[in-house]
């Protein structure tokens, strides 16, 4: 089961990586990019 903590543990922040936005770790996926897309499926 993911937990907040699991949740949070996948998420880095790195100035390299993306000028330094919040990513989905292992990847150049912004937290942002995901938020949005699971909005734009909500909103449908």
């Amino acid at each position: 089961m993911l937990t907040k903590e699991n949740l949070l543990n996948r998420i880095t922040v790195d100035p390299t990586i993306m000028l330094g936005k919040p990513v989905i770790k292992g990847t150049r996926m912004t937290v942002q990019f995901i938020l949005n897309l699971l909005a734009q499926w909500l909103l449908g």
